[in-house]
């Protein structure tokens, strides 16, 4: 398995919709086996495949404390909800950033396995808020889309500083190298 690279806002390729997984194979095996490790090494608990510049509808998460729990969902669909829930959020594609977002306090996720067979899931709680975030990113959409337009500014400055002393910090190292 090898280390995905992951995708940034504002990258545009973060904004397209997935298309629907028809061919269950290794190379999708193979493809959420790396997507785990990639999660993993980053320190997240979920990410979906056009985090890694696959726009199909894959996500992989694991939220138990041991990281040794991994889940893989393929062509995840929400069938029902209920109440909502606040949550605190970040995101590997959101490097730095948290925000609070208004989810549903419970779903069912009605999805694939690695081998094609139907699967439902009754999730709340982090599981819930979790699911929720990544089928978001199947569908084109990022959590910072839940704040208003004014943060959204203010965060796309805030980022693009970040960005901004980043290059110079890599030009700085590729300079003494």
């Amino acid at each position: 398995m090898e280390k995905l690279k992951i995708l940034e806002f504002p990258d545009k390729r973060l904004r397209k919709v997935s298309e629907d997984i028809v061919v269950f194979d290794q190379d999708l095996k193979y493809l959420s086996a790396s997507m785990l490790v990639t999660m993993y090494e980053e320190k997240g608990i979920g990410l979906a495949a056009p985090q890694v510049n696959k726009p199909i509808r894959l996500i992989v998460m694991d939220i138990s404390e041991d990281r040794n729990q991994p889940m893989v969902f393929v062509n995840p669909i929400v069938d029902s909800y209920e109440g909502t829930a606040e949550s605190n959020e970040g995101c590997l594609s959101v490097p730095d950033i948290k925000i609070d977002v208004e989810r549903y306090e419970t779903i069912t996720l009605n999805a694939q396995d690695l081998e094609g067979n139907t699967i439902s899931v009754y999730a709340d709680g982090l599981l819930s808020i979790c699911i929720q975030h990544e089928i978001d990113h199947l569908d084109g959409k990022l959590f910072i889309d839940y704040i208003s337009d004014i943060k959204l500014q203010r965060l796309r400055k805030k980022i693009s500083k970040q960005n901004k002393a980043a290059k110079i910090e890599q030009q700085k190292n590729t300079r003494l190298i």
